[in-house]
């Protein structure tokens, strides 16, 4: 076994020991003073809370520091305070996204480096503005889920917007990680995403699954006028209906009668929940999921273990490649001019094996236009042809899902049904000692 050196930043051992010292550091403050001085005139008691603030439901200090604490414990939980490597076959192609990298020679490499370093990281964050209707600052512990998939629909903003061959840091896509802030008004950020789901009984604090998930993405890119030109389908009951993603893209076939001459095609953001099995993975689907994520088109697959959601990129051999949003970071202010996406991007690959993943997910693809939807259709059904099971993943047909009395279809989780028994902007990541080759 030799070592490949291109690196990034470890995250390493003192996450944990930092949020600790610094929660002891506040309180030991608290109660050394238990006076406060007022100007140069003596001593004063310490101020009685607001009754606005807790009126408000506003947190407050032990607030503050059980949010450092949970964000301390989740980076132990996670892995993240452990300096760990990577291991990767040298000979056996990795798979990113359509992409494939045979790491056999620094240049492979440092492609590969690139190509995942590139991605947009989106992870837990704290001391980010009030949800509202709640007192959480932090996602911490339970918004994992939304955070994949923020990170799904990044990556369709990324092919829809930058040029294929881009790469981090060479471009800076601020604007885009700028939809995707921790702020209140941010498009895309956690405060609209749970402000959307309460229209589907969900509030902050609560788990997210990655059909909801996957319903809220096209709510909240249908309600920014910054996209007009993209639109975001979500099948039904593992279905695609050919028609209703044309009537989506094409508002034209919407007139009567249609105009056949119309040029307008909007890009389109394909989310499909699926169901890959009963309580585990159905290891029959596993060649399927290999081949959509070998496709141009797909933009990843959220979903992971159960109640720990992950971002699904890539594969090597049995293993899935992902990007992890369980890393509690502090917030940036994306408002600020020059804001670091140093955060917002992640050095350390991390796998897994197939066995693990979580049978319930969402599968993401992208088509900028009227040609490249018909030949997503084809490539994904001979993908889909893949598999050893007699039922597909999910299926593409014509027509509307109004011709399959499907008009007050639900937006809760797919249940695809199965046989019985079938259930700042440094460069010091250029290096990749994360990587270890075998």
């Amino acid at each position: 076994m030799n070592s490949v050196s291109p690196s990034t930043v470890q995250y390493i051992g003192g996450v944990m020991q930092d949020e600790l010292v610094e929660s002891r550091r506040q309180q030991q403050q608290q109660q050394q003073q238990p006076m406060e001085r007022q100007g140069n005139f003596g001593l004063r008691p310490p101020q009685s809370p607001d009754p606005s603030r807790e009126a408000a439901g506003e947190p407050d200090e032990m607030d503050k520091l059980k949010a450092k604490l949970m964000s301390a414990w989740n980076n132990v939980k996670y892995g993240w305070t452990v300096k760990s490597k990577t291991s990767f076959n040298k000979m056996s192609p990795v798979i990113v996204l359509g992409q494939s990298y045979v790491l056999n020679s620094e240049d492979e490499v440092e492609r590969f480096r690139l190509a995942f370093v590139s991605r947009i990281w989106l992870t837990y964050r704290r001391e980010f503005p009030q949800l509202e209707g709640s007192t959480w600052t932090t996602d911490c512990g339970w918004g994992c889920m939304l955070r994949s998939g923020q990170m799904l629909l990044a990556q369709g903003l990324l092919v829809h917007l930058m040029p294929r061959d881009w790469a981090w840091p060479d471009a800076q896509p601020e604007c885009l990680v700028t939809w995707f802030g921790d702020q209140p008004r941010a498009s895309f950020g956690v405060h609209q995403l749970v402000e959307i789901g309460k229209s589907s009984g969900k509030k902050a604090g609560d788990w997210y699954g990655p059909s909801i998930v996957a319903h809220i993405l096209r709510k909240a890119v249908s309600k920014t006028s910054a996209l007009h030109n993209l639109a975001v389908y979500v099948a039904q009951d593992c279905t695609v209906y050919k028609e209703d993603v044309a009537r989506l893209c094409d508002p034209s076939r919407s007139q009567a009668p249609p105009d056949p001459s119309s040029q307008a095609w909007k890009s389109v953001i394909i989310l499909v929940p699926v169901r890959l099995g009963g309580e585990a993975l159905n290891p029959s689907y596993i060649e399927c999921v290999k081949n959509i994520l070998k496709l141009e088109c797909c933009i990843g697959i959220i979903g992971g273990k159960p109640k720990h959601s992950l971002y699904f990129i890539g594969f090597q051999d049995e293993q899935l490649l992902y990007l992890d949003p369980h890393y509690c970071q502090p917030v940036v202010d994306v408002t600020q001019v020059n804001f670091s996406l140093e955060s917002f991007h992640c050095s350390s690959p991390k796998k897994m094996p197939f066995t693990r993943m979580d049978p319930s997910c969402t599968i993401g693809f992208y088509a900028k236009n009227k040609k490249d939807f018909e030949s997503l259709c084809s490539a994904v059904h001979v993908a889909l042809s893949s598999s050893e099971e007699k039922y597909p993943i999910f299926t593409f047909v014509e027509g509307q899902g109004q011709d399959y009395g499907l008009e007050g279809h639900s937006s809760g989780p797919a249940a695809h049904i199965l046989p019985p028994g079938n259930l700042g902007r440094s460069n010091n990541r250029r290096n990749s000692d994360e990587f270890v080759f075998l």
